[in-house]
């Protein structure tokens, strides 16, 4: 079992994470040398035509290209049926698995809950990079979505009247600089005008400090009822 490098400045001890999978019961882990992925004169890439130029496409260049592309070749290397995201990362996910040309049914894409801490932080490799200020500071993001939630629960179905809710309360925050907050249907990533009978992603991107933190807000609507659900 061999290490894969990440992004050098995401990147964690790959032992930890072993005891850490170990430790959730999982049996088989596949990590490869990044060679055997990225042979020397790789050149072919995925590249999703509209996505990989807004969201993280737009704010990281070549970001989504590159787990685009990895997420296809983990595909054809393992044909699991049921393949789990987190929602930033699903829409570069769901997109190569449907484009896909293999012959055995098409994978289910499950989108994985966030986990938070205690204070409502979501859980990131990345909170480790903030400092203790920062890390106060970095909890408006959760504080942001909960006050779109309130919005929603009164009644607000405008995303621009949300995504100026979220902005006034991250715009509160010193530490805190937004990249995009964003208002998307929560299967094709486009942007939406409003919130109606269709699930919606309030998509937030955020530097606190230096770090650049991620998170969202689901929204649903609830059955039988005028109000969306909605979850953190």
């Amino acid at each position: 079992m061999a290490r894969t490098k990440t992004f050098r400045n995401i990147q964690k001890p790959f032992e930890s994470d072993v005891e850490k999978l170990t430790s959730a019961g999982v049996e088989v882990l596949f990590a490869p040398e990044i060679n055997e992925i990225y042979p020397p004169g790789f050149r072919t890439y995925v590249n999703v035509e509209g996505l990989s130029e807004r969201l993280e496409g737009r704010s990281r260049p070549g970001h989504f290209r590159g787990v685009a592309t990895v997420v296809l070749k983990l595909f054809e290397i393992v044909a699991a049926a049921i393949r789990v995201f987190r929602p930033q990362r699903r829409a570069a996910g769901a997109h190569p698995a449907a484009d896909g040309h293999r012959s055995e049914p098409q994978p289910e894409i499950v989108v994985c809950p966030i986990v938070r801490e205690l204070d409502g932080l979501a859980l990131s490799s990345r909170n480790t990079y903030l400092n203790s200020e920062e890390r106060r500071a970095a909890t408006v993001l959760q504080r942001a979505l909960s006050e779109a939630r309130r919005e929603l629960n009164a009644g607000t179905r405008d995303a621009l009247q949300l995504q100026t809710a979220l902005r006034k309360i991250l715009s509160n925050e010193t530490l805190a600089r937004v990249d995009y907050v964003e208002m998307v249907d929560a299967e094709s990533f486009e942007p939406v005008s409003s919130i109606g009978a269709r699930p919606v992603y309030a998509l937030l991107a955020v530097f606190i400090g230096k770090t650049r933190l991620i998170d969202n807000l689901f929204i649903e609507p609830a059955a039988g009822q005028n109000a969306p659900a909605s979850s953190l």
